[in-house]
């Protein structure tokens, strides 16, 4: 996802049906795909235009604040991500949690962690 995140970022000319079918064979279906490519490309037109405006960072902001390295991010990844597939519970933990109830799967479903936005630290 993030290859395809970065490549739509520096080389949108440069995508292909390979770079979909990349996220396809990654475990992603269409609609989690189009959600990938809309949030991506959100930003990259919101940060064009911010740049093209002129806008600044707030004084509170630093870059370093704005960005996880890889293995911040897969910690994150490995916390948020055990059954849940962009924000949604995934088939298999909705198959786990048919076994153990309904209230206990609402009750799990609830917990979900939202993603964090903007130079937010977890």
């Amino acid at each position: 996802m993030l290859d395809y995140a970065v490549k739509l970022t520096r080389h949108p000319g440069g995508m292909t049906a390979d770079d979909t079918g990349a996220l396809r064979a990654a475990g992603f279906d269409d609609r989690a795909i189009l959600d990938i490519c809309q949030i991506v490309a959100y930003y990259n037109y919101v940060n064009r235009l911010a740049d093209g405006l002129g806008v600044e960072l707030e004084a509170g902001w630093r870059d370093g604040e704005l960005t996880l390295t890889r293995r911040e991010f897969e910690a994150q990844r490995g916390v948020r991500c055990r059954g849940v597939v962009a924000g949604r519970r995934s088939a298999a933990a909705g198959r786990a949690d048919a076994g153990a109830g309904q209230q206990g799967a609402e009750a799990r479903a609830g917990a979900v962690e939202q993603p964090r936005t903007g130079g937010e630290r977890p």
